[in-house]
Formats: structure tokens, sequence, C-alpha cells
């Protein structure tokens, strides 16, 4: 390409970027601090965070800094309130269908509420990569969004949501949409996801357990994860987690390891749940120590997304308690076996509602699942990056990483309520007040 041809087009100027990253030089030092650092470690007051563009540059005691320290850029003084990492939603479907306008608010609700990351479980990622992008330079306020590219059985393809996001092309034959069988190429399959901008394959339904393991394994070798529920059908929990995948979905598809029926297929499992349910619970408590303990050996994250439950019909009625009874116990064994659990939503608030789902989730897995506070808090920041694979990244509030935190006005380790008190988003080292988004109009 010639000088000539390199120039930019009058008129064809760049897109604004009011939302961008701070730039490397642009130093902000936020005093007194009342430091959450993301791994369950006990609160540290007093504590300052410098920033120096888009990353953390130092966790120091505010006592320690100098005048020279101070005078390097911006000081914000926190005033006691509590700084933790960004919260992550490791389960959204912003692209189902895709609604441009409407993801968009969504996204920009999450980044006013401490959403920092999320990841797109799946959908139209033709629109994912675009508002993936817009976020990440700025263009729009929005959580940064790594996506996966869904593989499943032929038969899971007449899905009305497959042709929702595939519209103008043929579900099951589109690079982020992939019917699998035994005669599917899978080193050019996989290779074909990653041309989507995705980071990751999500194994979703129909699937055996052969197949599964050689996805996993030719995704791994092509450096992409591998997001998976929990149950693929037929292949099931044991199986998925013996493949070697990174993360499962949905805790409430553990029970039909205890099934007494192998579900043919994906639509089959509700039919199934409840007996697999009561299995589970009538089970010595060491019958899942197998399972969480393999998961736990593996390094296998648990997705757990315990409040969809309550807002879909999963099972028969009236076993909606005893779904949620075989959660709690499950999730009870996996975190005192060592699984890491991250916190997913599979859904949005309405858009009326002030702040996002993941602050709902966040509450179920408190108050009705009986986390700690500040397992809760771990599971939507350190789990969430583990979840992605992002852990050296973001997650925590250590130097090095992204400068991607949330600032409340209350200790979420005493009532996990309190992060709805948010007073600033950090991302990328950009401030975003909360005061601007309820000004702006915004459910207050």
């Amino acid at each position: 390409m010639s000088d000539e041809e390199q120039r930019p087009v009058a008129g064809n100027d760049p897109a604004p970027t009011p939302c961008a990253p701070a730039t490397p030089g642009q130093v902000t030092i936020y005093r007194d601090v009342s430091l959450i650092d993301g791994t369950g470690a006990p609160v540290r007051r007093g504590m300052a965070v410098v920033t120096d563009g888009p990353a953390i540059e130092a966790v120091v005691p505010d006592a320690e800094l100098s005048r020279s320290d101070l005078a390097r850029g911006e000081t914000v003084d926190v005033a006691g309130a509590f700084l933790l990492p960004g919260l992550i939603d490791t389960h959204q479907h912003l692209s189902t269908p895709p609604n441009r306008e409407q993801a968009e608010r969504l996204m920009r609700r999450q980044l006013y509420g401490g959403v920092t990351a999320i990841r797109e479980m799946a959908g139209d990622l033709r629109q994912m990569a675009d508002l993936g992008r817009a976020a990440l330079l700025g263009e729009i306020a929005g959580p940064d969004i790594c996506s996966a590219a869904l593989m499943a059985g032929p038969g899971f393809f007449d899905d009305p949501r497959t042709w929702q996001v595939s519209q103008g092309a043929t579900p099951g034959a589109v690079p982020w949409m992939q019917a699998i069988d035994d005669g599917t190429d899978l080193p050019l399959a996989v290779a074909l996801a990653r041309g989507t901008g995705a980071a990751a394959i999500k194994v979703y339904a129909d699937l055996d357990a052969g197949l599964v393991a050689r996805i996993t394994a030719e995704a791994h070798r092509q450096g992409m994860q591998v997001w998976a529920h929990a149950a693929v059908f037929p292949a099931m929990p044991a199986d998925v987690v013996a493949a070697g995948v990174d993360v499962v979905s949905h805790a409430h598809m553990l029970a039909h390891h205890f099934g007494g029926v192998r579900p043919p297929s994906y639509r089959d499992q509700r039919a199934h749940l409840a007996d697999a349910c009561r299995r589970f619970l009538d089970a010595p408590a060491e019958a899942v120590d197998a399972l969480v303990g393999e998961m736990r050996r593996r390094g296998t994250v648990l997705d757990a997304t315990t409040s969809v439950v309550d807002r879909i019909p999963l099972s028969p009625p009236g076993a909606a308690g005893l779904v949620r009874d075989m959660v709690k116990r499950l999730i009870d064994h996996a975190r005192r076996a060592g699984v890491t659990i991250c916190a997913g939503t599979d859904y949005e608030t309405p858009p009326g509602d002030p702040y996002p789902s993941l602050h709902d989730e966040l509450h179920h897995l408190v108050h009705v699942m009986g986390l700690p506070p500040r397992e809760a808090v771990r599971a939507a920041t350190l789990g969430g990056a583990a979840a992605m694979g992002l852990q050296d990244a973001t997650g925590s509030v250590h130097a090095g990483k992204l400068a991607n935190f949330v600032i409340v006005t209350d200790d979420p380790y005493e009532d996990i309520g309190h992060l709805r008190r948010v007073v600033t988003t950090v991302k990328r080292g950009r401030r975003h007040e909360r005061a601007d988004y309820n000004r702006e109009g915004a459910p207050a």
C-alpha cells in the first residue's frame, strides 16, 4: 500500500472515545482506601492505590506516601470508603437475540453498577465483536467482553435461539455456532471459531463424552479455553470434567451425576432433573466427593448461576424447592473442597432496574446458598477472572494488574447489599462516577 493510500479519507475521522482507558503517564492516587483485594483476605484500612494509565502501579499503606509521590498525579480522597476489584459477571447473553441499542444500555448500566468484565456465553458474535471493540477502546461505556463460540450436536440447531443469533445465515453452519459430529474437521472448526474473536468454545448440548474430549483437546491446542454446560447429554458431569474443560456452568446440572437415567439429549434433561436431585439429596455426603474432588484437582471453575434456578422452569411444578436444596448442598460441597466458584447470572434485570443482575446473583449466593459475603465477593472478582483465564491481569487489586476496581461507601463483607452503594467504577484507569449515571436519567 502506498503512502497516499494509507492516508485517512477526508470525512472518515475515527469515532470519539469518551470512555477510553487512561493513558500511560496519567497517574492517579486513591487515598485512605479500605481495601478488599479480591483474594478473600481481610479488609486493610488506610491503604492507597496508585494507578498509572490503565494499570495499577502500587498498593501501599497511605502513610508511606511521600510528598514527591503525591506530586506525581491527581489525588482522590476515598475517605475510608471500600475499594475492591471490578465485578465480573461470568454468564451473560447480551446478543441473544441481537439488539445493539439495548445491549449498549445494559452494558452502560453494568459498568456504572461496578461490573468491569463479562463472559458472553454464546450469541451473535458478529454483534459482540463490535460491542467488545467499542467498549475496549472507549467509544461506549461498558465492561470488557470475553465471548464464546458455541458447538453442539446437529439436533440442537432447530432451537429458536440459534436462529435469532444466526440471522442471514444457517444455524449450525456459521463460525460462531457450529454443529459438530464425528465427521467434523475439528481443527478447522476451532480455527473458524477463533476467527470470530472468541476467547473460548462453549460446549453446549447433544454431544457424547468422546466428542467433548476431542473438542476440548483441539481448542486447548489452538490456545482457546473451553466453557461447558455441567452436563451436555448424553455426556454427563463426570464426562465433562474428565474432558478437561476450564469452566462448567449451571450447578443444578451436576445433579445428573446421581441420576438413574442418562438423558439422551439436551431436550430430555428437565424431565429427569427432579429425580436426579432426589438421588443427590438421598446420597451420603461423601458420594459427591469424587466429582468435586476431581474438579478441584483439575482446576475446573464452577459457574454456579444459582439465582437463575428461581427464574426459569427447570423441573416439574412443585420441584423448585427440591432443585434449590440440591444446589445449596452442592455449592457447600464444592466450596469446602476448594473448587473455585465464580458468579454468573444467565440473565439481565429489566432495563428500569438501577443495578445489573450480578447484584441479585450475589444476594442469592449469600442469603439463599449460604456463602459468606467474603466468598461471594471473591466469586465475583478473582473467581470471575479465573473463569476467563485472566487472573494474572484482573480480578484482584495488585500492582501490575489492570486498574479495574469499584468504590462503595460501606463494607460488603458486612452486608453483600452494600455493593449496590457504588460511588465510582474505575475501568482500565478511567473513572466512571455513579452520580453522573444517575444525573443522566438512569434510575436512582
